[in-house]
């Protein structure tokens, strides 16, 4: 296979320093490999969303992104409400991944593809918001102030989807869940010191929360029904659904 093959090497060479994870344009070019890979059930997740989007979606209302990454959870949606009068709108931080959603060719409903900072986003006349696998890389104290900005800009029945992954308060089902997340990365190819390598650069960058602290959170904030409606190992992803 060739460099450019879209396969995910990032960490496949022994680094001499492990430096931060970024999501940069070397990590861009191969995010779609690394996130299958490495999340188990992705394709799942995915699908999901677009089932979501064809339920709770309603005519003239907003759908977000929020952390879109390369844009697949915003072009289900948008496959999904091709015969609604929708508006989506798909936020990144990282220039080089909003750059690649930007290619993705034109259909069904129309995305905009955002630049920004979804602290500074505003929510508004929103149908649906999607926060897949985002929220757990922002620091723990600024999660509350973001979720309460989220239900305050939905409508009435709108929904959040929130996947994330998640630490468990029993130290041997969390010991055992992370054994079997290693075995299951294993599977889809990567090497002990890719995983090693890679475990090291998301401390401090990915800090996952408990089941229990996003249930207790989402409740504290307004949410009427909240439900997970995926797990894998240590995966989850919740549908929580404003009165």
């Amino acid at each position: 296979m060739s460099e450019d093959d879209g396969r995910d090497r990032v960490f496949s060479r022994r680094l001499s320093e492990v430096k931060a994870f970024e999501f940069n344009e070397t990590v861009a070019s191969v995010f779609q490999d690394m996130i299958s890979r490495s999340v188990p059930g992705y394709s799942l997740l995915l699908r999901m969303i677009g089932l979501y989007a064809d339920i709770f979606v309603t005519p003239a209302s907003r759908v977000y992104d929020l952390g879109c990454s390369l844009g697949e959870a915003s072009l289900l949606v948008a496959d999904q409400t091709r015969d609604i009068d929708c508006r989506i709108i798909a936020v990144d931080n990282s220039a080089a991944m909003i750059e690649q959603c930007r290619q993705h060719p034109p259909g069904g409903t129309s995305i905009e593809w955002c630049c920004g900072d979804i602290r500074d986003t505003t929510i508004e006349n929103a149908s649906v918001v999607v926060l897949n696998l985002t929220l757990q890389f922002l620091q723990p104290e600024e999660r509350p102030a973001l979720l309460q900005r989220i239900f305050d800009g939905l409508n009435p029945g709108g929904i959040l989807v929130l996947s994330e992954k998640i630490v468990f308060e029993d130290a041997t089902e969390n010991e055992r869940m992370t054994q079997l997340y290693q075995g299951f990365k294993k599977t889809m190819g990567y090497s002990d010191l890719e995983i090693s390598q890679k475990r090291n650069a998301l401390e401090n960058v990915l800090i996952p929360d408990s089941d229990q602290q996003h249930r207790q959170r989402l409740e504290s904030i307004g949410f009427d029904e909240i439900y997970q409606c995926f797990r894998g190992f240590n995966f989850v992803s919740y549908l929580a659904i404003k009165a």
